[in-house]
């Protein structure tokens, strides 16, 4: 997995944005995941961040992917 920084600003701050680029076919375990972000350039992805900080980019169309989404959701509404 790689992703890179864009640097843009939206205030007087630059705010660092990253894309994913190239994408894991790995599946992972959805208990190291604590969040994603969905990214639309320069692929259809999703961005999990793991406990450690870790970004992985994977393919928003696997199946697994949409699972782990769900139970992060159902976590993050638990809380």
């Amino acid at each position: 997995f790689i992703y890179f920084s864009l640097l843009g600003s939206a205030s007087s701050a630059p705010m660092r944005k990253f894309s994913c680029v190239t994408l894991s076919d790995k599946q992972r375990n959805v208990r190291n995941l604590v969040s994603y972000e969905k990214k639309q350039v320069p692929t259809d992805a999703i961005m999990f961040i793991t406990a450690g900080g870790i970004k992985i980019c994977v393919s928003a169309k696997q199946k697994w992917v949409q699972t782990a989404m769900k139970i992060i959701d159902e976590r993050r509404a638990a809380k």
